[in-house]
């Protein structure tokens, strides 16, 4: 069966967008990935983002036996940083990683954030006229974000469609997915090991802290599929079930 021709990825260096890069190539002829800097407090993904497009783009830094070279026609770093001066949030400043009881969401959540990667990267796309995009949200195993449930995914390719007057599909091959499938769905791709290199930890640590929200679900999910996590963490305990 033919590719498709071509398709546009949210790619932050994390776990969960590297999967989704991996099932894009294999779905599609050509890739554009977008990474989205923002001030991040864990800004180290954008490095992580950077060697990990490199390592895919060339055959002898990885063992990928169906991934052709050069599918990856381009990889932009996208300067969206007047977020920082906006948004008071855990995910840009040095604030307390912690659950907000008026909220009843984590400190990390950035609001509009997705939304904003996506209608960035549909701009992109009809520009240059491809109608997929990938991203790597999830409703089963996440920290309650209301981006990133399938509602607002849906309810936002429409706005898309409607405001561009241009058929655009969001692909969310991760949304139905525990961390645990997810962690599988890249078993049988071949690429765990490209999990060493990616980033997790909100507090942008390398080693991994092992303690926040992020590192423990990626822990719990590691466990849960019977798979050692290449990652290297301070600490690997699971400190409690999420």
């Amino acid at each position: 069966m033919a590719k498709n021709p071509s398709c546009t990825v949210i790619f932050s260096g994390g776990q969960d967008s590297t999967t989704c890069v991996l099932w894009a190539l294999k779905k599609f002829k050509n890739v554009i990935a977008l990474t989205f800097d923002y001030k991040q407090r864990h800004k180290i993904e954008l490095d992580c983002a950077k060697n990990i497009i490199n390592i895919l783009n060339d055959k002898e830094k990885h063992q990928i036996d169906w991934l052709a070279e050069n599918q990856i026609l381009e990889h932009k770093i996208v300067d969206i940083s007047f977020l920082s001066d906006l948004l008071k949030t855990a995910m840009i400043q040095e604030l307390e990683i912690e659950y907000n009881e008026e909220t009843n969401l984590p400190t990390t959540f950035v609001p509009g954030r997705n939304l904003l990667f996506l209608t960035i990267a549909g701009a992109y796309a009809y520009q240059k006229k491809i109608k997929n995009l990938v991203a790597g949200v999830c409703q089963t195993d996440y920290s309650g974000y209301p981006d990133c449930r399938d509602a607002t995914i849906k309810s936002l390719q429409v706005t898309l469609n409607l405001g561009m007057d241009y058929d655009i599909i969001i692909h969310t091959p991760l949304m139905w997915k525990t961390k645990a499938e997810t962690i599988k769905l890249m078993e049988r791709l071949g690429g765990l090991e490209l999990y060493k290199y990616t980033h997790t930890c909100y507090r942008g640590e390398r080693p991994a802290c092992g303690e926040c929200f992020a590192c423990q679900l990626r822990l719990k999910g590691f466990k849960e599929a019977g798979i050692e996590d290449p990652l290297e963490y301070k600490t690997r305990n699971i400190i409690k079930d999420s």
